[in-house]
Protein backbone atom coordinates (compact mmCIF):
# COMPACT_ATOMS: atom_id res chain seq x y z
CA UNK A 1 0.00 0.00 0.00
CA UNK A 2 1.39 3.37 -0.98
CA UNK A 3 0.50 6.66 0.64
CA UNK A 4 0.12 9.83 -1.43
CA UNK A 5 2.85 12.45 -0.99
CA UNK A 6 0.37 14.79 0.68
CA UNK A 7 -0.43 12.08 3.24
CA UNK A 8 3.28 11.62 4.00
CA UNK A 9 3.65 15.37 4.49
CA UNK A 10 0.66 15.38 6.85
CA UNK A 11 2.15 12.50 8.83
CA UNK A 12 5.47 14.36 9.05
CA UNK A 13 3.63 17.41 10.35
CA UNK A 14 1.94 15.31 13.05
CA UNK A 15 5.34 13.96 14.08
CA UNK A 16 6.78 17.44 14.37
CA UNK A 17 3.78 18.96 16.15
CA UNK A 18 1.87 16.19 17.89
CA UNK A 19 -1.71 17.00 18.87
CA UNK A 20 -2.24 18.28 22.40
CA UNK A 21 -2.78 15.55 24.96
CA UNK A 22 -0.85 12.92 23.00
CA UNK A 23 1.68 10.91 24.90
CA UNK A 24 5.09 11.67 23.45
CA UNK A 25 7.24 8.58 23.75
CA UNK A 26 9.78 9.66 21.13
CA UNK A 27 12.38 12.35 21.70
CA UNK A 28 12.00 15.51 19.58
CA UNK A 29 15.18 14.73 17.61
CA UNK A 30 13.98 11.24 16.76
CA UNK A 31 10.58 12.57 15.68
CA UNK A 32 12.33 15.19 13.52
CA UNK A 33 14.50 12.55 11.84
CA UNK A 34 11.45 10.34 11.19
CA UNK A 35 9.62 13.36 9.74
CA UNK A 36 12.61 14.01 7.45
CA UNK A 37 12.39 10.45 6.13
CA UNK A 38 8.68 10.92 5.39
CA UNK A 39 9.32 14.25 3.68
CA UNK A 40 12.03 12.77 1.48
CA UNK A 41 9.69 9.92 0.53
CA UNK A 42 6.99 12.45 -0.34
CA UNK A 43 9.38 14.44 -2.53
CA UNK A 44 10.57 11.31 -4.32
CA UNK A 45 7.00 10.15 -4.95
CA UNK A 46 6.06 13.59 -6.27
CA UNK A 47 9.04 13.49 -8.62
CA UNK A 48 8.04 10.05 -9.86
CA UNK A 49 4.48 11.23 -10.48
CA UNK A 50 5.78 14.31 -12.30
CA UNK A 51 8.02 12.26 -14.58
CA UNK A 52 5.28 9.69 -15.24
CA UNK A 53 3.25 12.56 -16.71
CA UNK A 54 6.18 13.80 -18.80
CA UNK A 55 7.99 10.60 -19.80
CA UNK A 56 7.72 7.37 -17.80
CA UNK A 57 11.25 6.24 -18.61
CA UNK A 58 12.65 9.05 -16.49
CA UNK A 59 11.56 7.33 -13.26
CA UNK A 60 14.14 4.55 -13.62
CA UNK A 61 17.24 6.41 -12.39
CA UNK A 62 16.95 8.88 -9.52
CA UNK A 63 19.93 10.98 -10.57
CA UNK A 64 18.44 11.62 -14.00
CA UNK A 65 15.23 12.90 -12.43
CA UNK A 66 17.09 15.71 -10.73
CA UNK A 67 19.48 16.49 -13.56
CA UNK A 68 16.77 16.90 -16.20
CA UNK A 69 14.22 18.63 -13.99
CA UNK A 70 15.64 22.07 -14.76
CA UNK A 71 14.72 21.77 -18.44
CA UNK A 72 11.13 20.75 -17.76
CA UNK A 73 10.08 22.39 -14.50
CA UNK A 74 12.32 25.46 -14.54
CA UNK A 75 15.59 26.43 -12.91
CA UNK A 76 14.11 27.62 -9.60
CA UNK A 77 11.99 24.51 -9.03
CA UNK A 78 14.91 22.24 -9.92
CA UNK A 79 17.27 24.10 -7.57
CA UNK A 80 14.77 24.00 -4.72
CA UNK A 81 14.17 20.31 -5.34
CA UNK A 82 17.89 19.45 -5.32
CA UNK A 83 18.71 21.44 -2.20
CA UNK A 84 15.70 20.18 -0.27
CA UNK A 85 16.33 16.56 -1.25
CA UNK A 86 20.02 16.85 -0.33
CA UNK A 87 19.24 18.42 3.05
CA UNK A 88 16.63 15.78 3.85
CA UNK A 89 18.98 13.00 2.76
CA UNK A 90 21.73 14.30 5.02
CA UNK A 91 19.26 14.47 7.91
CA UNK A 92 18.00 10.94 7.29
CA UNK A 93 21.44 9.40 7.73
CA UNK A 94 22.12 8.64 11.37
CA UNK A 95 25.60 9.53 12.61
CA UNK A 96 26.53 8.87 16.20
CA UNK A 97 28.77 11.95 16.39
CA UNK A 98 26.09 14.44 15.28
CA UNK A 99 23.20 15.93 17.17
CA UNK A 100 19.74 15.01 15.88
CA UNK A 101 18.00 17.59 13.71
CA UNK A 102 15.99 20.33 15.38
CA UNK A 103 12.23 20.11 14.82
CA UNK A 104 12.21 23.74 13.64
CA UNK A 105 14.74 22.86 10.91
CA UNK A 106 12.55 20.02 9.64
CA UNK A 107 9.46 22.24 9.91
CA UNK A 108 11.14 24.62 7.45
CA UNK A 109 11.84 21.66 5.14
CA UNK A 110 8.20 20.62 5.47
CA UNK A 111 7.08 24.03 4.19
CA UNK A 112 9.51 23.73 1.28
CA UNK A 113 8.24 20.26 0.38
CA UNK A 114 4.65 21.55 0.40
CA UNK A 115 5.70 24.26 -2.06
CA UNK A 116 7.54 21.76 -4.24
CA UNK A 117 4.55 19.41 -4.33
CA UNK A 118 2.42 22.29 -5.57
CA UNK A 119 5.02 23.26 -8.19
CA UNK A 120 5.41 19.69 -9.44
CA UNK A 121 1.65 19.10 -9.54
CA UNK A 122 1.11 22.20 -11.65
CA UNK A 123 4.10 21.41 -13.88
CA UNK A 124 4.23 21.76 -17.64
CA UNK A 125 2.88 19.35 -20.20
CA UNK A 126 5.44 17.54 -22.34
CA UNK A 127 7.35 20.48 -23.74
CA UNK A 128 10.65 21.34 -22.06
CA UNK A 129 11.39 24.84 -20.84
CA UNK A 130 13.35 26.62 -23.59
CA UNK A 131 15.96 29.22 -22.70
CA UNK A 132 17.65 31.64 -25.02
CA UNK A 133 21.41 31.50 -24.66
CA UNK A 134 22.26 34.29 -27.11
CA UNK A 135 20.87 37.12 -24.94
Amino acid sequence: MTVAPEGLVADAGRLLLPPAGTMQTLAPGLRARAAAVLLRMALEQALDAYWRRITPRMTRVGKHRMLCLEWYAGRDTARRCRTTWAALSATCHYRTYELPPAPTEIQARLEEVIGLLAALNSGPGTAPVVRRTDA
